[in-house]
């Protein structure tokens, strides 16, 4: 992982995903093999200093007021109460509880515990934070607000280690992603859309010719409802089918480029490996 990047972290249900950030935290020991965390051995105690976490099945003292449990995360982590003074209330605001930082967290919803348990992640401005399903039962504006928070981090030199279901999350939040055992970057990304990318085309009259007329431009081309869809191999022969069709007496009501989105990506990747 880069420093100072948002690290995606991708696979099917059981695949080991949370197992393997307990390992990486030292809360669980790897059976063979080993891994090292900001340069050195997963679990070393100096390194959890600097390490931040939001387990994906937390569990905090119901009894706790939102204040209370970030002073207490905040002093097991070696901070001051002076400091404490100045960074709980600034946390508090950050995930939108200042009006219920007095509230015990047995009356919280579920979207309110998450955005608590990510302020606890973040008591000690971490250099490593881990998010496991972070924006877990959030609603829409919950999950844009924990997206500028983990942007921010970033932005102040941290690096995020993200795991989530929500791919759409993943696909505008990370630098890099990982299926388990393959890597895609972000420019990976926009290779692979702009390698895969499909193109419909409507019209009043699509003759089997006009699929053939642009066979040497494009693949997969095939005709369906009055639609012709197809796959282009770059951005830069759109323009020469586009004339193309054209030229062949074709009506073009949509020209349209999608690119491959995470989610496709997702399921080609894994399903190589599931036998889908």
């Amino acid at each position: 992982m880069p420093r100072g990047e948002i690290f995606g972290f991708l696979g099917p249900n059981g695949a080991g995903k949370s197992t393997s950030i307990r390992m990486l935290l030292g809360l669980a020991r790897p059976t063979s093999g080993e891994a090292r965390v900001l340069g050195r051995p997963a679990g070393d105690v100096e390194i959890r200093r600097r390490v931040g976490f939001l387990p994906e099945d937390f569990r905090f003292y119901e009894w706790l007021t939102a204040n209370e449990l970030l002073y207490l995360h905040g002093r097991l982590c070696g901070m001051s109460s002076t400091e404490l003074r100045r960074r709980v209330p600034e946390l508090v605001d950050l995930v939108g509880l200042t009006p219920h930082c007095e509230k015990r967290l047995e009356n919280f919803s579920k979207g309110m515990l998450q955005r608590i348990g990510l302020a606890q992640a973040l008591i000690h401005q971490p250099d490593l934070i881990f998010l496991d399903e972070p924006t877990s039962g959030l609603d829409p504006m919950g999950r844009r607000l924990v997206r500028d928070i983990i942007r921010a981090q970033r932005q102040r030199g941290a690096t995020v280690f993200l795991n989530s279901h929500l791919l759409s999350e993943i696909e505008v939040t990370c630098d890099q992603v990982v299926f388990i055992r393959e890597v895609v970057t972000r420019r990976d990304l926009r290779t692979a859309g702009e390698e895969q990318i499909r193109v419909v085309v409507r019209g009043r009259n699509l003759p089997d010719r006009i699929a053939e007329r642009i066979a040497p431009l494009a693949t997969s081309a095939v005709i369906e409802e009055g639609r012709l869809t197809f796959t282009a191999p770059s951005q830069e022969s759109l323009p020469e089918i586009l004339r193309s069709l054209v030229a062949s007496g074709a009506d073009i009501y949509e020209f349209t480029p999608r690119r491959t989105s995470l989610e496709e990506l997702f399921v080609s990747v894994m399903g190589r490996d599931e036998g889908l």
